[in-house]
């Protein structure tokens, strides 16, 4: 599961790495890559996550679904690194 889905996560950035921050598929691909790299217990995930926060929130503030989840899944992440208080500012 868990390289397959790295490797997935990987593969949907590079596909979509080119388009302007605008593009949803391009914000859905680094929350996807986010995802997967916080799933294998990689410490990259926290600026991809964080990025994904920030272009949905820039970008994608009319869909609070994405934005929700980019947020909830920063939160995570920051929860898992021991870094509480962060977390619960974004909860």
């Amino acid at each position: 599961h868990g390289v397959v889905e790295l490797a997935l996560g990987w593969a949907a950035w590079k596909t979509y790495l080119g388009r302007p921050p605008t593009d949803q598929l391009l914000r859905l691909s680094l929350g996807i890559l986010g995802d997967s790299l916080f799933k294998a217990g990689r410490e990259e995930a926290l600026p991809v996550l964080e990025a994904n926060l920030a272009l949905n929130r820039r970008y994608g503030s009319h869909d609070r679904n994405a934005v929700f989840t980019a947020q909830s899944n920063l939160a995570g992440c920051l929860d898992e690194l021991g870094r509480h208080d962060e977390a619960l500012v974004l909860k």
